[in-house]
């Protein structure tokens, strides 16, 4: 189940907020400018399904994202729990850092974990199968897929080079809780 948790960003245990319904986490992220949406797919996804079966299934949605924001790039990254390099990608992400881009996933199915640092406050959104989020370029986050990562996602990028992080140095992203997924859900 998606959700919010708001904090003071020298409060990492002591939520200011806390949801998980749709309407009121969009409404939450739109008051910083972040986008939060749900997609249905138009045509059923089985296990293993190829890129270009999981893009059909949301062209509608991806036409539209494409058309407004002038993305150039529109692909599909899949980690599952067995990746030998899973420990070295879940570190890659785990650090305070921005982009000169918008980043915006859809998740297709599985789970991860945005955490974004703005205004003095720390927005932690768990996303989930269903859940599309574009964090605005310049915004600072970090993104935890867990020690056991598993999800399909839609990536869009507007620059050729892809995914390229600025990290900021500092130490927040250990200050808040790692992401553990709920194993009875």
């Amino acid at each position: 189940m998606s959700r919010l948790r708001i904090f003071a960003d020298d409060s990492p245990d002591t939520p200011q907020f806390s949801s998980s319904d749709g309407g009121d986490i969009a409404r939450e992220l739109r008051k910083i400018g972040v986008t939060f949406e749900r997609w249905q797919a138009s045509q059923p996804i089985e296990p293993g399904a190829t890129p270009e079966q999981v893009m059909a299934a949301y062209r509608a949605d991806i036409d539209r994202l494409v058309q407004q924001h002038g993305f150039k790039t529109v692909d599909v990254v899949s980690i599952a729990p067995d990746n030998p390099n899973r420990e070295e990608m879940r570190r890659k992400f785990l650090d305070e850092h921005f982009h000169k881009e918008d980043e915006v996933r859809f998740f297709v199915a599985g789970s991860g974990l945005f955490t974004l640092h703005v205004g003095g406050k720390v927005y932690e959104i768990e996303c989930v199968k269903n859940d599309l989020i574009a964090v605005p370029d310049g915004t600072t986050h970090w993104f935890d897929m867990g020690p056991e990562p598993s999800f399909v996602a839609i990536r869009f990028f507007t620059e050729p080079d892809g995914w390229v992080g600025h990290f900021t140095g500092t130490d927040i992203a250990q200050k808040f809780p790692r992401y553990e997924k709920d194993k009875t859900g």
